[in-house]
Formats: structure tokens, C-alpha cells, sequence
């Protein structure tokens, strides 16, 4: 598990400038990850990271590009990228995502990575 964005902001609220700052560290990441299959992103923020850290590896992106959305999956490279709802407070308490939500998109991700492995973002 990693994070597109290295430190914590003032507010927790990362700019997408912040995540453009810590780029080059989660493409060495990722490329360094061989077996890694799956990318989990947690979040919109984290969707577009793992969509630039494809791309910066070489993989080029379906057109148009994937929209965020939980559960929506997209294949990219040797990668499947696969969204969930953040499991910040805000959705939870919310009911945007619920624990079973959560258990299905994890399942779900663990299927696709079958003896691979899954990478969350």
C-alpha cells in the first residue's frame, strides 16, 4: 500500500500540485513492483495518480480516459486499475461506502490479481 501524495498537507487536503511533487517517488514504486497486477485506487485523487504513474511507465491509457467511480475497473499496461469510495469518515459515515462495499471491491481486486498481486494507492 502507498500513497500518492508522500506527506500530510495543512488540512489533509492535498493539492494536485502535492501529488505532482511526489510523482516521480510512487512511478519508482510501482516499477519496481513486479508481480503487481491490481491497483486499487482509494479515491478520485488516487485514481488519477495511478492513471499518471501508468503512463509514466509506458502504459498508455484507454481514450477516452477512465472515469472514477466504485468498482469501475480499467485496463491499462499489464495493469487493472479498479476504484473504490475513500474509507475516510466522510463516506463512511455517510453510507457512501459501506463495509460491504468495501469487502466486494477488495474481493473483487483479489480475483483479478489471481496469483499476482494487488497494490493500493
Amino acid at each position: 500500500m502507498t500513497a500518492a501524495v508522500k506527506c500530510a498537507p495543512p488540512g489533509n487536503k492535498p493539492l494536485p500540485s502535492e501529488r505532482g511533487n511526489c510523482a516521480p517517488y510512487l512511478v519508482r514504486e510501482l516499477a519496481t513492483l513486479e508481480r503487481v497486477r491490481v491497483v486499487l485506487a482509494l479515491g478520485a485523487f488516487a485514481w488519477d495518480a495511478a492513471l499518471a504513474t501508468m503512463a509514466a511507465l509506458g502504459a498508455e491509457p484507454p481514450k477516452p480516459k477512465p472515469r472514477f467511480g466504485h468498482a469501475v475497473e480499467a485496463w491499462i499496461g499489464n495493469w487493472t486499475l479498479l476504484g473504490s469510495y475513500h474509507p475516510s469518515q466522510q463516506n463512511t459515515f455517510t453510507g457512501k461506502l459501506t463495509p460491504a462495499m468495501l469487502d466486494a471491491v477488495i474481493a473483487r481486486a483479489v480475483a483479478i490479481a489471481g496469483d499476482g498481486v494487488l497494490a493500493g494507492f
